[in-house]
């Protein structure tokens, strides 16, 4: 109970940011699988997308979905995808097929009327062209495009640019691995695959800005004065303190799509509903893994790339250590470890001791000084 409390409260130490090499190559084997089930296997697209007929009729007692579709291939066509819609009396069976001619979707019709038993008019045909869905998926690709281009320049105007890189590149993941394992499992893709994804895109977006709000916050000022953290350490607290909160957004947005997906789909057998449900769950959780695991590790790396994080990394460590290091100069963005010439850095308070026992210092002027009483610092020479 008392973890729980700390989890709560933001006050674990749990270290997310120290073994990221380890969720960099988990995920990207998700990757290769997904990408290459992309690639060899591809999608079942919906009439939407590719092209096609669909015949809709409401369920008559005492048959069954196989039996409809059966019904349809002793036509002479070939069901894509056949599944119920709706509930209780209106529950309905939708046929989806290649794209027919007027002739082949009347005979379709006619088997259909006389393998159910109902009346021609209650089955309905609706056809949508292959060039109509090549231009839904284009224009959905230029809107998915133009998303990820504004999200960036908010992000970038907002926080910075490593961070915009960073969060794009979660959006990426995110996408990639839901679109593979939609392509794994074999779901179609309709346009409410296409709002799922939208979807998800916008709550990857939200958990991934909380998490580098509180980076920013816990990072302001940390190459000033005397840090006794380097970047990875702040930005490691800032998912420990955020952490509770993506999981309880997580968990309060799981609970209705689960229902969707595994009760409305899975029990009760409504088709519609898995298209979007599926695409929901898969998202979600990939969004608040990439946001806690892979876009804030990624900042971290990009920071730690320049020399001023560099620098204040090794202050933090050496001073640890037992060592003290000079501060790092954050007006001119660089560490200075050195002279103007490159000379190996020196270290705060030490001493040099003379071949008579003096010890001696050197001012700015580089003239040496010597105390009172053959005495430089706390040093005393022997008399």
């Amino acid at each position: 109970m008392s973890m729980l409390g700390r989890l709560y409260r933001g006050d674990t130490n749990v270290d997310f940011i120290g073994p990221r090499k380890r969720w960099y190559i988990a995920s990207a084997l998700l990757i290769v699988v997904c990408v290459g089930s992309m690639a060899f296997k591809g999608f079942s697209f919906g009439i939407e997308f590719s092209g096609g007929n669909s015949f809709v009729m409401t369920q008559p007692a005492g048959t069954t979905l196989e039996q409809a579709s059966a019904a349809a291939e002793d036509a002479g066509v070939e069901v894509s995808t056949a599944q119920t819609a709706g509930s209780g009396s209106q529950q309905k069976y939708v046929l989806k097929t290649e794209e027919l001619s007027i002739d082949e979707a009347e005979s379709v019709k006619r088997s259909l009327s006389e393998a159910l038993n109902i009346p021609p008019g209650e089955v309905t045909d609706s056809a949508v062209s292959s060039s109509w869905g090549e231009q839904v998926t284009q224009k959905g690709l230029i809107a998915l495009a133009v998303f990820l281009f504004l999200v960036g320049i908010y992000i970038w105007v907002w926080f910075e640019k490593k961070m915009a890189i960073a969060a794009l590149a979660a959006l990426v993941h995110d996408l990639v691995l839901t679109a593979g394992i939609y392509s794994l499992i074999g779901f179609e893709v309709t346009p409410s695959t296409v709002i799922g994804l939208l979807t998800i895109l916008g709550f990857s977006l939200y958990d991934t800005v909380v998490v580098f709000d509180k980076v920013q916050e816990n990072t302001k000022g940390l190459l000033a004065g005397e840090p006794t953290h380097d970047y990875a350490q702040a930005a490691n607290l800032a998912v420990n303190q955020t952490i509770m909160r993506s999981i309880n957004t997580t968990v309060i947005s799981l609970l209705p799509v689960a229902g969707l997906l595994f009760v409305g789909a899975g029990l009760l057998g409504v088709g519609t509903l898995k298209d979007l449900a599926l695409v929901l769950f898969v998202g979600l959780l990939a969004g608040t893994y990439s946001s806690v695991f892979l876009a804030t590790p990624w900042v971290v790396d990009l920071k730690e790339r320049e020399p001023r994080f560099a620098a204040l990394k090794l202050k933090v460590s050496t001073r640890r250590a037992g060592v003290r290091v000079p501060a790092v100069s954050a007006d001119r963005g660089e560490a200075p470890l050195g002279g103007s010439g490159g000379e190996a850095p020196r270290l705060v308070g030490a001493t040099t001791a003379g071949s008579a026992g003096t010890t001696t210092g050197s001012d700015s002027t580089g003239s040496k000084r010597r105390g009172r009483h053959g005495r430089v610092g706390s040093t005393k020479r022997g008399r």
